[in-house]
């Protein structure tokens, strides 16, 4: 039976992702700082699909948080099949304006602890020939967002480090996969929610055909990404700035 670590699996798109891969008999490894949620959600899974779940309690923005996570799986003799780095989080706001630490620690989650962990559970990978990553990105990723700017941008740097990762390890038997999910209200900012199923469904789907990335969410979404196709960029960017000013 494959195992799937999963981090930010407390709840939102982490928790969408454990109980499918439940349901898919898969034993689990769910990484969050909730403990209680934690404990609840593998509780449940253990109970309805009589799978092994195991929890790591761990902040990923800690110095040294990713090493403990990676030292744990192996104390414990896991081999991880499938390593889902889906913790993260944004901002809002005009970057001038916003705590430069609370700036820093979207980039230390979005962006360190994924490179982090990739790295540390990709040689195992490698070496089996076998395996899988999932990288939970977003369609900010496709072009700068005011008011949004690290989110987006460190979104932005999770797409390109997953396509390369794909490019390097395709014919090695791993594969790599970065997910761009998008929210489904018009109003982002008082009812931004993710059909979190239809999300996971998709990126299983894309990443059983190998593919290097996926947009999920329907045709709007794939219209967002591709509009630095189709307009210049500095009134792309202007468009968004007008359009997300004074949202917060």
């Amino acid at each position: 039976m494959p195992t799937a670590l999963i981090t930010g699996a407390s709840g939102g798109i982490g928790a969408a992702f454990a109980v499918e891969l439940a349901q898919r008999q898969h034993n689990l490894i769910l990484v969050a700082r909730s403990e209680a949620k934690l404990q609840q959600l593998a509780a449940q899974l253990q109970q309805e699909f009589n799978i092994l779940v195991e929890i790591i309690v761990q902040d990923l923005t800690a110095p040294g948080a990713t090493t403990a996570v990676f030292d744990a799986v192996v104390q414990k003799c896991w081999t991880v099949d499938l390593l889902v780095n889906n913790a993260g989080f944004g901002d809002y706001g005009a970057f001038a304006d916003r705590p430069l630490a609370k700036q820093v620690e979207i980039l230390q989650l979005n962006i360190v602890a994924l490179v982090e962990l990739s790295h540390l559970f990709l040689l195992g990978m490698r070496q089996r020939k076998s395996g899988s990553i999932i990288n939970v990105a977003s369609i900010a990723a496709f072009q700068p967002m005011p008011y949004l700017s690290i989110y987006a941008a460190s979104k932005a740097f999770v797409l390109s480090f997953s396509e390369a990762l794909w490019a390097e390890n395709k014919d090695l038997g791993v594969r790599v996969l970065a997910v761009c999910p998008g929210p489904t209200e018009s109003d982002f900012f008082k009812a931004a929610e993710f059909p979190e199923g239809e999300v996971v469904r998709d990126a299983l789907k894309a990443l059983e055909k190998n593919e290097s990335n996926v947009v999920t969410g329907g045709f709007l979404n794939q219209i967002i990404v591709n509009m630095p196709r189709l307009m210049p960029r500095e009134l792309l960017v202007n468009s968004i700035a007008k359009v997300f000013m004074g949202k917060g």
